[in-house]
């Protein structure tokens, strides 16, 4: 079973986090920030990861605290629910329209974390939510994740559509390497024979 459930408590934030990877897309997701949770709740759906997610933060401070140690959290689920990747297609890559916005993604669940994030937003906040906060929670979810992320904004208006594309298809993407590789679904898939 593809399922892990872990938790993680700082002096800035207390979470739990448990996820399934072959799930259907079930989100329960709780961290104080609305904006996040509905972001959260897109990357699960269109993940087909059930997903829930409690979060304690320091959100009088601000909101960086709780989505990077969010960001930190699913990343160490997912790759504790992964194991040792063993028949997985390992690459994914979704090009996403939303409205105004075209957001193109591609993964490859490699071990390797980097990021390269070229996403302009229209705003600097979305109610009240720091846009810059996108690119933390995929950071620390590419780090901790052991994910080589590329997110590229191509067009937007809307900082919203901008924001929620990006979930969307990271989510899309995330899907396409999580499945199974029903041609080789016993083998590991690097030449290296471990990933």
């Amino acid at each position: 079973m593809r399922k892990a459930s872990l938790t993680r408590k700082t002096a800035e934030t207390d979470i739990s986090v448990a996820l399934n990877l072959d799930g259907t897309g079930l989100c329960d997701i709780r961290t104080g920030v609305s904006f996040f949770d509905h972001m959260l709740d897109q990357l699960g759906r269109h993940a087909l990861i059930d997903l829930e997610v409690r979060c304690d933060g320091d959100t009088h401070i601000d909101d960086h605290h709780s989505v990077e140690d969010v960001g930190i959290a699913i990343g160490q689920a997912l790759t504790q629910a992964v194991g040792d990747k063993r028949g997985i297609r390992r690459y994914g890559s979704c090009l996403l329209p939303m409205d105004d916005a075209l957001v193109r993604a591609a993964l490859d669940l490699s071990g390797r974390p980097y990021l390269a994030w070229e996403v302009p937003f229209t705003a600097p906040q979305i109610k009240g939510f720091d846009t810059e906060l996108v690119r933390e929670f995929f950071q620390a979810l590419s780090t901790h994740g052991g994910i080589s992320l590329h997110i590229d904004g191509l067009r937007g208006i809307n900082s919203h559509h901008i924001a929620e594309a990006a979930f969307k298809a990271v989510a899309r993407a995330l899907r396409d390497a999580l499945e199974t590789d029903s041609r080789r679904a016993d083998a590991i898939p690097s030449t290296k024979g471990s990933l």
